[in-house]
């Protein structure tokens, strides 16, 4: 472990958007190794059933003891659940997809909302500067749990057709969280990814984007990559797997613009 501690424990992060396949996973995966490199001390939280932040990062099932769906249903400590990733400074509560069920077993449980919150502002967190929490993509209990128990969350938003069409769904289940059970939620930022410079619509989405949300969108866009793409089926970020390449760079001024606002 790093020798600085943040004093007031870590800044706690949802990585959030309902819609599948706006490279979410990707992004927790590499701000995290991003961080890491940084030198911070970065803990994943995986609450996504297919586990894919879990298998990207190269914790196999077998391997997996217990996972977020103990954290939340069995209520074990999350030291027990963490485990070392290959990464120098980062760590990961794996998730299974036992978690798949968890939706269901926790609506008759009343504290249901407040697991997770639970769970990270318990003992052992000291050590870590930042936790990001990859949400399923859906506006489930899961990832109510994870707004309630973050600071901010983060929303990375593909450069496509109707990529802010969701967004206002997104933003009033933000505003209900912040209503009902955690006032002090905010919008860390909106991330562009899968990028194309080259590409009108992926600039249109941009300037959209930019207009509607002004400077809730980071300077930084995550480009389409194709090295990015290639990262988890070898068990690894791009900064290990490629780390010269533009979607590594990226990442890296993403962790730079998000550790420069604390």
């Amino acid at each position: 472990m790093h020798d600085h501690i943040r004093p007031h424990g870590p800044k706690i992060i949802a990585i959030t958007n309902q819609k599948g396949g706006v490279g979410k996973t990707t992004t927790t995966i590499n701000l995290g190794a991003a961080l890491a490199e940084k030198g911070r001390n970065v803990l994943l939280i995986d609450l996504d059933p297919q586990g894919n932040a879990s298998t990207g990062l190269g914790i196999d099932a077998a391997d997996r003891g217990l996972t977020t769906y103990d954290l939340l249903i069995e209520e074990a400590p999350l030291p027990e659940v963490v485990v070392e990733t290959e990464v120098d400074g980062l760590w990961i509560a794996p998730a299974t997809t036992d978690l798949s069920s968890a939706d269901i077993e926790l609506v008759s449980n009343e504290k249901r909302s407040h697991l997770l919150h639970d769970a990270v502002h318990g003992e052992g967190m000291g050590s870590f500067d930042y936790v990001l929490i990859d949400c399923p993509p859906s506006l489930n209990l899961l990832t109510v749990n994870a707004m309630v128990a973050a600071d901010s969350v983060l929303v990375p938003l593909q450069s496509e057709f109707f990529a802010l069409e969701g967004l206002s769904q997104l933003m009033l289940s933000i505003r209900e969280v912040r209503q009902t059970a955690n006032e002090n939620l905010r919008i860390e930022g909106v991330v562009l990814t899968m990028y194309d410079a080259r590409n009108n619509l992926s600039r249109q989405v941009e300037a959209d984007a930019r207009g509607n949300l002004g400077e809730l969108v980071f300077n930084t866009v995550i480009p389409r990559n194709v090295r990015v793409s290639e990262a988890p089926s070898f068990a690894l970020p791009v900064l290990a797997y490629d780390p010269q390449s533009k979607g590594s760079q990226a990442y890296r001024d993403l962790a730079n613009e998000l550790d420069g606002r604390k």
